[in-house]
């Protein structure tokens, strides 16, 4: 029986899965806007600390009755009885009502953290679009959602969840995986811009920025190459495929070319070894876009086992490298938020996640952006001071790389140079704040033999 038809199913019975959404972003938004048209799926309430962004974002997507602003777990039940979806600033006031799942899209890997543990508690299923949590402590959260017997799963419709998706399909039909990612725009430049360069990199319009929909620093973590180091992480650590030593290379590449090129330099590709994980640019190093790119979708590429194989890859039109023994599989381009009802229906239905951290494999350390003092204050995701690096979790640890996820609101004690992998001795970091402690948990655990984190 698929999805629709467990959904209708609840829809019939007058048990719609019932759903909080933390967190009313452009992410939160989308998913607002499919789920107003979904039988046997309910939203219960929606917290974010700007109560009026909250309200807009139900009036703007076309929910017609009026949402409340509460206070409690119990108005926002009452709430949710008379048809109603609430608003309330406290997150952990909707995490105590009635739900079945919680849709976390804050952005914040704290605050994702936080909510994750308390809905475990509570017995409610967790859909993670704060792919900065999962990428900094996924294999912990997952652990302690196996524990609770609950789901701890990845957004589908956010890239990460569709890579795991493609993963999954070529290994079910029993092929080798050689590489998955996903597409962006890329140029080496792009690892040193700010939020104050990050919209003329983009191109965009006064006019489009006046709007408000443009978060600088969220637009920067994309260009400046952190959130694909952070996505990638994610994957690396929910299909066990292993980061290259060097990290991510940004190869220009189009869709006809991916098997020729993500394939392993001993068959005349560019990857360090098979089975890893690889994000490609849509434009070449001088700029011009790549023919056939792949910005906005994602890909795998995969082997034959044998010559039997090769003729059907040629025989049923899949483009392969020279070889035929390599062939690539993707999809152009993904919906976010507006796919985000299929996690909620796959955890909530079948108890089983569209992607989940299994293995500490990816890490994210984060990389001066430029000569940084001593006393200089670090910026974070998307900001003036560091980006994010891919690295295997084996070598990050070993070097004590600071994670991207910590690397906010905290003051260098050394001096770090530009491009320099900045580590934990380089900082003073509250050895009492929350994330920190689940951090230096994983790592704890990692270090003393623990690899699988699922139960």
């Amino acid at each position: 029986m698929n999805l629709h038809e467990l959904l209708q199913e609840r829809a019939e019975q007058e048990r719609p899965i019932r759903v909080g959404l933390i967190g009313a972003g452009k992410f939160g938004t989308m998913f607002l806007a499919q789920a107003l048209h979904i039988a046997g799926m309910q939203v219960v309430g929606v917290a974010d600390l700007q109560l009026d962004r909250a309200a807009e974002s139900l009036t703007r997507t076309g929910w017609s009755s009026p949402p409340r602003s509460v206070t409690t777990a119990g108005e926002i039940n009452d709430a949710a009885a008379a048809g109603h979806v609430a608003i309330v600033a406290d997150a952990m006031q909707l995490i105590a009502a009635e739900l079945d799942v919680v849709i976390e899209c804050t952005g914040s890997p704290e605050a994702g953290a936080e909510h994750a543990l308390a809905a475990f508690s509570a017995g409610q299923h967790v859909v993670m679009v704060t792919v900065e949590a999962d990428s900094l402590i996924g294999p912990l959260l997952r652990k302690r959602a196996d524990q609770a017997g609950v789901v701890y799963s990845m957004a589908y419709g956010d890239q990460p969840a569709l890579v795991c998706e493609l993963v999954d399909w070529a290994r079910t039909c029993g092929f080798e995986v050689v590489a998955a990612g996903k597409g962006t725009k890329h140029l080496p430049e792009y690892h040193y811009s700010t939020p104050n360069t990050v919209f003329d990199y983009y191109g965009f319009t006064p006019q489009q920025l006046a709007t408000g929909d443009f978060n600088p620093k969220m637009f920067n973590s994309f260009l400046d190459g952190t959130k694909s180091a952070i996505e990638m992480a994610a994957i690396a650590n929910a299909t066990g495929l292993t980061p290259q030593p060097e990290g991510l290379q940004f190869a220009p590449v189009g869709v006809d070319q991916l098997a020729e090129v993500l394939k392993p330099r001993s068959a005349g590709g560019i990857l360090a070894h098979s089975g890893t994980v690889e994000v490609i640019s849509c434009l070449d190093l001088d700029g011009e876009l790549v023919p056939g790119d792949l910005r906005w979708g994602v890909y795998v590429t995969f082997r034959a086992a044998s010559e039997y194989v090769k003729q059907c890859f040629d025989q049923y039109g899949i483009t392969t490298d020279e070889s035929g023994e390599f062939a690539a599989l993707y999809r152009p381009s993904h919906l976010i938020g507006l796919e985000l009802p299929i996690s909620v229906a796959w955890s909530a239905l079948r108890h089983v996640p569209t992607g989940s951290p299994r293995e500490f494999l990816g890490d994210v350390a984060a990389v001066a952006k430029k000569n940084l003092t001593v006393g200089a204050s670090l910026d974070g995701e998307g900001g003036e001071t560091v980006f994010g690096k891919l690295m295997p979790a084996a070598d990050s640890l070993a070097q004590g790389a600071l994670p991207m996820g910590l690397a906010s609101n905290i003051q260098l004690k050394r001096t770090v140079a530009r491009d320099q992998i900045l580590t934990y001795d380089d900082v003073e970091l509250p050895s009492d704040g929350p994330l920190v402690r689940l951090r230096r948990e994983m790592e704890e655990e990692y270090k003393a033999g623990t690899r699988s984190f699922s139960g």
